[in-house]
């Protein structure tokens, strides 16, 4: 089991196979298994293994967050295709070298059976994957919604916020700040999918209640 050495091209292209059907070393979240292989790795695998690429750089996202990631960094043979065999830190034993056959004559029966039980797996995993509900990707926002002057009726201004309805939106608690000459703002949190409500939306939308709000601004963003 394991990639082999991560750093040359017959690593590399393991891993990017490996990932051809996978968005995680282990599992369907991001784990230390991945920042073990993302270590070994050391740099951004060329383009053309967009695979292993496209999951570098995901895994580089986390840099921050890598401590707090789930699960406990194994050695590194421990990770990647069962079919392979593990060569990270060993020295090359000559007697097991003579024991390979390059030319695979006498083990195609066998490279058959595991290539016929690998996909099999896939298969299996693929079905589980179809099956599985799709993270979906949400942030909070924390958005500023300024009026035109301290006779602005904010209680109406709020009202106007909150019947903004959409797919994927969902408005949080409020509370008024004092910005100075005795005009207040009104801050207000809301919790979003990505992929179907952005902040330019919000903005175009809150803005359009001209006769309260003059201005709309993202005070804080996170992803959840």
């Amino acid at each position: 089991m394991g990639f082999g050495d991560l750093k040359s091209a017959s690593g590399l292209q393991l891993l990017n196979a490996f990932l051809a059907s996978r968005s995680y070393i282990e599992g369907y979240v991001p784990s230390q298994a991945d920042i073990a292989v993302f270590e070994a790795v050391g740099a951004p695998p060329p383009p053309e293994l967009f695979h292993a690429l496209r999951w570098y750089n995901h895994i580089k996202s986390f840099d921050k967050q890598k401590a707090s990631l789930p699960g406990v960094k194994k050695a590194l043979g421990k990770y990647g295709p069962s079919d392979v065999e593990d060569s990270t830190g060993t020295g090359g034993d000559s007697k097991d070298d003579d024991d390979i056959d390059l030319f695979g004559s006498d083990e195609e029966e066998e490279s058959e059976e595991a290539k016929r039980l690998r996909e099999e797996r896939l298969a299996q995993y693929e079905s589980k994957k179809s099956k599985k509900p799709a993270l979906i990707a949400k942030s909070s926002l924390l958005l500023d919604v300024k009026p035109w002057d301290d006779e602005t009726d904010m209680g109406k201004l709020e009202e106007c916020v909150r019947s903004i309805q959409a797919d994927g939106l969902v408005w949080g608690s409020s509370k008024l700040v004092p910005v100075g000459y005795g005009i207040k703002k009104l801050q207000i949190q809301c919790v979003v999918e990505d992929d179907k409500v952005g902040t330019d939306m919000l903005e175009e939308r809150i803005t359009a209640f001209e006769d309260y709000v003059q201005s709309m601004d993202v005070a804080a963003f996170n992803k959840i």
